[in-house]
């Protein structure tokens, strides 16, 4: 990524432990730029820079460790930036640490027998290991339906989505691969009873961070003409 020019005596420089950057290791250490004084020019340059150096990192892509506490705190601060009609604030994200990815296994287990009692031991294994892979493990909540009645479940799922773009985001500017994860285990009644989501709650999706240890193949991203379109005038 190129960074915009800076005036040097407006910079703080902040460095974190080695990592790799879009899926490329890196043995020096990675170099954070804040500054204020960027002209509007240069910050549009670098926030493309930013967002189109973006990938997927999938769990079994990812390697420990994970974001530290600061890094943490940062990413989901990010998420507040997203547009939230009313602030009603409709969405939250619950972490599954360590100790309770056993418990997030069962319930993988349990929503697999669940659909598919004849399900093999293998499957069964399979389906536990899922709640293993991520160095550090998100569940997005979204409160879909209740009051305010007036703000319909898309307006909702749209600043959910926001949300986690924000996250992914900043982890991609901090050198972090992330995913989303998601699955027929997240309407389960097993997964909903372990986050004791409530009736007008759903399971959006899983977020993985970590440092990457694999990258995957670069993919081809549309091109502007196939998504967008005028409307014509009468």
């Amino acid at each position: 990524m190129t960074l915009p020019s800076f005036k040097m005596d407006s910079i703080v420089l902040m460095e974190d432990g080695p990592c790799t950057f879009a899926g490329y290791p890196r043995t020096a250490r990675h170099t954070i730029v804040h500054t204020m004084n960027v002209s509007p020019p240069d910050l549009a340059s670098w926030a493309a820079s930013l967002i189109h150096s973006r990938r997927t990192a999938l769990p079994k892509r990812l390697c420990a460790p994970g974001p530290d506490g600061a890094q943490k705190h940062q990413i989901l601060e990010a998420a507040a930036a997203a547009p939230d009609h009313d602030q009603i604030l409709p969405w939250r994200f619950v972490e599954v640490p360590e100790p309770s990815r056993t418990a997030l296994g069962l319930a993988f287990e349990e929503a697999l027998i669940t659909r598919d009692p004849s399900a093999s031991e293998e499957e069964r294994s399979q389906a536990r290991d899922k709640a293993l892979r991520s160095p550090w493990l998100l569940l997005a909540v979204v409160r879909t339906g209740g009051e305010p009645l007036d703000i319909p479940a898309p307006e909702r799922l749209l600043s959910a989505g926001a949300a986690i773009q924000n996250m992914l985001l900043m982890a991609a500017a901090m050198g972090l691969g992330s995913s989303l994860t998601s699955g027929k285990a997240l309407s389960s009644t097993a997964l909903r009873t372990l986050f004791n989501l409530s009736a007008h709650e759903q399971a959006l999706c899983f977020l993985n961070f970590g440092h990457i240890a694999q990258a995957r193949q670069e993919r081809t991203r549309p091109r502007v003409a196939q998504y967008f379109s005028t409307l014509p005038s009468n």
